[in-house]
C-alpha cells in the first residue's frame, strides 16, 4: 500500500467515526468532524510533537478543539494514535460513564489538554497554553521548554465576545507558535452563517497583530495542509491565523454544505451512501489494522524526542530548584515562613494584605505569574518593581491583561491546563460577572488558578450599585468545584492566600477596599483551613452565635461586647469559606455553631442561602447607591445596633 493510499484509508477512517458515534448515540455533531478529518490527520501524523504513551510530557505541542461539539474527531484521533481510547469508547460516545462525552473534559480523557464546548474558551485557552510556553522559556530555557500550540476554531468560536478579547491579547503579547486553524465552513445551527455575520476575520485578525494567511479550498488535500501549517508554525514575533475553507458533512450527497450535518446524526441510509463514496464497508465503527498500525506508529514517533528530552532535563545546569517547583508545582521550602503576620489592633485593607503577601511569596513560589485587568494596583496582584510580561520582556511575572476580565479568566485556565505556572488574576468583586462562564470552566476542570476579587461590598462607596457586589457571594458559593474565601483581616488573608496556593483547584480570595481592623485570635493555625472558627468564646453556653465574614466580622466581635453588657452571650465564629467548612465532619461543625442554639449571621450581601447556617440574618436583600462607603454601609443596617436588634429577636422569640 503506498503513502497515498494509507493516508487517504486513515481519513475516511476517521471520518467513518464521525459518522457513526453520532448515528449509535443519536445525537452529536458529524459535519465539523467528517470536513476536518484531513486536517486532523495531517495535525496528528505530520505537524504536532507528542508521544501518545506520555500524554503528560511537559514539552509536548498542545492541541485544543475550541469547538467541542465536535468532540469526535478529537476521539476518534486519540484512539487511532495510542492515547489509551479504545473502539469501545468511541462506541459508548456521548454515555453514561463513557470517557467520550459529548464535548471533551480535561481529567475525564487521556490526550484532552481543556474542557471546551462553550465557543470562544477554548481559542482563549490556547492563548494562556501559549503565552505559559514563552514564560517557561525564557525563565527555564528552550531546552526544555520549545513548543507549540494549535487550536482549531470556528465561526462561533470567533462571534463570541471572548474571541475579542483573547485574538487583541495575543496580538499585543506578540505570541508566537501560537497557530489557530479558523474553520470557515459558512455553517452554523440556525443555517448559513451569513444570516448574522460578515466580519473579515483575515482583517480582524490582522488589526490585532496576527500573521494571516488564508489557505482557502485546501480541506482535503493533506500536502497542501501540512505545508499551510508548516509556513506559520514557526513564526515567532506574532500569532498565526489559518484560513481553511471547509464543507461540513463532506462527501455526505445529501447534507454537505447543509446546517444539518451541524448537529444531527446523518442517519443509516445517508450513512451508508457517505461510506460508498469513501470506500468503506458499511460496517458501523471499522478499524482496520493498517489503519491502526499506521497512526499507532505517528502516535509513537515523539517518543524520541521525549526521551531526549528527559535526557535534557536531567543534565540541565541551571537553577534546580526553580525546574523542581515548575515540574511539580511545588513551592521552595521556606515559603510557609515568608508569609507575613499582622498585629492585633493594626488596620489593613485586605486587598493591600493581598499585595503584600503576594509580593513575599513571589521568590518562593516561582510559578506564580499573573496580574490584573487594569486594576492591577487596586486589586493586590500589583508586583513590586516586577518586570511587565512583554514582547521585549518574556520573563516579566506581571501579565497586564488589560481591561478583558473574560479573556482573563479563560487564559488563566490555558495557563493552569499547560502547566509549570499558577495563575493568578485580579479585579473588582463585582466583575467577576464578566469572567463568570471561565470561572464556571475553572471549576468543572480543577484548575490550580487564584482570583483576587476586591471592593466585595456596598463600602467600595461612591462608585454607586453598578460596582457594588450584592448577590455575587450567593451566587458564586453556588458554584460547585469553586473555593471562596473572603478573609475577616490581613492575618485571615494570608491564610487564604496560603490555602490558594497548596491546594488544587479554583480559589476566590473576596477582598475588602476600605481598613479593617487586625483581630484578636485571626492567626490561629488552621482556622481558615477549616472554613469557620471560633474567634470569640464565652464562658459556659453561648445564648447566641454571631457568624460573621470578611469585613463584618469586626461588626460581630463589637456586637458580642455590647450584647454581654445586657448579659447576652454571645460566641464569635468568623467564616471565611463556606466550602471549607462544608469538608467538615459534622462534629466540628456543631463545635463551633453550637447544637441547637440560636445563630445570627452578618454579610454585607444578599443573604440568599445563610438559612443552611443561621436562623436571622443581617444583611443587603437590594442593590447599593452612591455615596460614601461607611454611610452606605451604616444606612443599609451593616452595624453593630442592627445586629444587636437582630439578636433581640431572635431570643424574644
Amino acid at each position: 500500500m503506498t503513502d497515498d493510499d494509507i493516508t487517504t484509508r486513515s481519513i475516511n477512517v476517521i471520518r467513518g467515526f464521525a459518522m457513526d458515534a453520532p448515528q449509535r448515540a443519536n445525537s452529536g455533531h458529524p459535519g465539523t468532524a467528517m470536513a476536518l478529518a484531513p486536517l486532523a490527520y495531517t495535525l496528528f501524523t505530520r505537524i504536532m510533537t507528542y508521544d501518545a504513551g506520555a500524554p503528560d510530557w511537559p514539552n509536548r505541542d498542545r492541541f485544543v478543539l475550541s469547538g467541542g461539539h465536535a468532540s469526535i474527531l478529537q476521539y476518534a484521533l486519540l484512539h487511532l494514535t495510542g492515547f489509551g481510547l479504545e473502539r469501545a469508547d468511541l462506541e459508548q460516545f456521548r454515555q453514561w460513564g463513557s470517557r467520550t462525552p459529548g464535548h471533551p473534559e480535561r481529567h475525564h480523557t487521556p490526550g484532552v489538554e481543556v474542557t471546551t464546548g462553550p465557543l470562544g474558551q477554548g481559542l482563549a485557552n490556547a492563548v494562556g497554553m501559549a503565552l505559559a510556553e514563552h514564560s517557561l522559556r525564557a525563565s527555564i530555557g528552550p531546552e526544555l521548554f520549545d513548543h507549540h500550540t494549535f487550536v482549531i476554531c470556528g465561526d462561533g468560536d470567533l462571534e463570541e465576545g471572548i474571541s475579542h478579547e483573547a485574538v487583541s491579547l495575543a496580538g499585543h503579547l506578540g505570541l508566537g507558535r501560537l497557530v489557530a486553524i479558523y474553520d470557515d465552513n459558512h455553517i452554523s445551527i440556525d443555517g448559513p452563517t451569513e444570516l448574522a455575520l460578515s466580519d473579515d476575520a483575515a482583517e480582524r485578525f490582522r488589526a490585532c497583530g496576527w500573521h494571516v494567511v488564508d489557505a482557502g479550498e485546501i480541506a482535503e488535500d493533506v500536502e497542501a495542509l501540512e505545508a499551510a501549517l508548516r509556513s506559520v508554525m514557526d513564526i515567532a514575533d506574532r500569532p498565526s491565523l489559518l484560513i481553511l475553507r471547509s464543507h461540513i458533512g463532506y462527501p455526505s450527497p445529501k447534507y454537505t454544505d447543509t446546517a444539518h450535518a451541524h448537529g444531527n446524526p446523518l442517519g443509516v441510509e445517508e450513512i451508508a451512501a457517505t461510506k460508498a463514496i469513501l470506500g468503506l464497508p458499511d460496517e458501523p465503527f471499522w478499524d482496520p489494522e493498517d489503519v491502526l498500525a499506521h497512526m499507532r506508529a505517528a502516535g509513537r514517533r515523539g517518543q524520541v524526542e521525549r526521551e531526549a528530552w528527559e535526557r535534557r532535563r536531567d543534565a540541565f545546569g541551571g537553577d534546580r530548584a526553580q525546574l523542581e517547583a515548575v515540574l511539580s508545582g511545588r513551592p521552595l521550602d521556606g515559603w510557609i515562613e515568608a508569609l507575613p503576620r499582622w498585629q492585633p489592633g493594626e488596620s489593613v485593607a485586605t486587598r493591600n494584605a493581598g499585595k503584600k503577601i503576594l509580593n513575599a511569596l513571589l521568590p518562593h513560589v516561582p510559578t506564580l505569574l499573573g496580574g490584573g485587568a487594569d486594576l492591577t494596583g487596586n486589586c493586590g496582584v500589583e508586583i513590586d518593581g516586577g518586570a511587565p510580561f512583554s514582547v521585549e520582556q518574556r520573563s516579566g511575572r506581571q501579565i497586564h491583561f488589560g481591561i478583558r476580565e473574560h479573556a482573563m479568566g479563560a487564559v488563566m485556565n490555558g495557563m493552569a491546563a499547560h502547566g509549570g505556572v499558577l495563575p493568578f488574576g485580579g479585579t473588582f468583586f463585582i466583575f467577576s460577572d464578566y469572567m463568570r462562564p471561565a470561572v464556571r470552566l475553572a471549576a468543572l476542570s480543577d484548575l490550580h488558578v487564584i482570583y483576587s476579587w476586591t471592593h466585595d461590598s456596598v463600602g467600595v462607596g461612591e462608585d454607586g450599585p453598578t460596582h457594588q457586589p450584592i448577590e455575587q457571594l450567593a451566587s458564586l458559593r453556588a458554584m460547585p468545584g469553586l473555593r471562596l474565601i473572603r478573609p475577616a483581616d490581613a492575618n485571615e488573608t494570608a491564610s487564604a492566600w496560603r490555602i490558594a496556593i497548596e491546594r488544587g483547584g479554583p480559589t476566590a480570595l473576596v477582598l475588602s477596599r476600605q481598613n479593617l481592623p487586625v483581630l484578636e485570635g485571626t492567626d490561629t493555625p488552621d482556622g481558615v483551613d477549616r472554613g469557620a472558627y471560633v474567634l470569640r468564646e464565652v464562658d459556659g453556653e453561648p445564648d447566641v452565635v454571631l457568624i460573621g465574614t470578611g469585613s463584618e466580622v469586626q461588626l460581630c466581635v463589637e456586637a458580642a461586647t455590647e450584647l454581654a453588657r445586657s448579659g447576652i452571650a454571645a460566641r464569635v465564629v468568623s467564616m471565611p469559606s463556606w466550602e471549607l467548612f462544608l469538608e467538615q465532619d459534622e462534629d466540628y461543625r456543631l463545635a463551633v455553631l453550637g447544637d441547637g442554639t440560636h445563630r445570627v449571621s452578618v454579610e454585607a450581601g444578599s443573604t440568599f442561602g445563610w438559612s443552611l447556617w443561621a436562623e436571622a440574618n443581617v444583611g443587603i436583600d437590594h442593590f447599593g447607591a452612591s455615596a460614601p462607603g461607611a454611610e452606605l454601609l451604616e444606612k443599609f443596617g451593616m452595624n453593630v445596633a442592627n445586629v444587636v436588634e437582630h439578636v433581640h429577636a431572635v431570643l424574644a422569640d
